[in-house]
């Protein structure tokens, strides 16, 4: 049986979901892997995105938290708001209380990336806040570290990401991935993808 790695993140303006969109292919690379897309539900009322100048959601399926239980692998995105998780990630996480009662995700690998408005904006604060959902649920944190390489150590360009995963700066919103934060992405699928299927071929 393929192993299953779920992509499962929010996005308001698109920054993060093109990041998941190289994450699943990066993870669909890995051969035996099944990568699929996922969509947390949007909690604000359609005025206030228009408010917020967000543009239509795309048409990736909405998950519900018990689907999440039928992967083997994860990797959560979002994007920051003041140096955490955006809370329409959040509020999808609190609804998976049915999961931790039966501790059906634990032992299964997670990854995660994001997208910061600024250098300064959280780009390792996210994930490291983020760990303690990991946690309760007695998942497996799988940080990218500097397996990624030279890329790691780009001093002359702006370069989003981390060890703790993959990542982008949307600036004011005009600024889209960059080759290098595309490619960080990818690896960070493959890498994930790797660690799951190993998992899952020793249990």
């Amino acid at each position: 049986m393929a192993t299953k790695v779920y992509i499962v993140y929010y996005s308001m303006y698109g920054h993060v979901e093109k990041l998941a969109e190289e994450i699943k292919k990066g993870a669909s690379s890995v051969e035996g892997v099944e990568a699929k897309l996922w969509q947390v539900p949007e909690t604000l009322p359609e005025e206030v995105l228009g408010k917020m100048s967000a543009p239509p959601k795309s048409d990736v399926p909405i998950i519900t938290p018990n689907e999440l239980a039928e992967a083997d692998g994860f990797v959560f995105g979002f994007p920051t708001r003041f140096g955490m998780m955006a809370a329409q990630f959040k509020a999808f996480l609190d609804a998976t209380g049915g999961l931790w009662r039966t501790q059906q995700l634990a032992g299964k690998p997670a990854g995660m990336f994001y997208s910061t408005g600024s250098q300064g904006g959280g780009q390792e604060t996210t994930a490291l806040t983020a760990i303690t959902q990991l946690v309760h649920h007695g998942m497996i944190f799988v940080p990218i570290g500097y397996t990624f390489g030279a890329g790691m150590f780009e001093m002359e360009k702006v370069k989003g990401g981390s060890p703790y995963g993959a990542g982008t700066f949307a600036g004011d919103g005009s600024r889209q991935p960059t080759e290098l934060e595309l490619e960080q992405a990818f690896h960070q699928g493959k890498h994930i993808a790797g660690i799951a299927k190993k998992l899952k071929g020793s249990a």
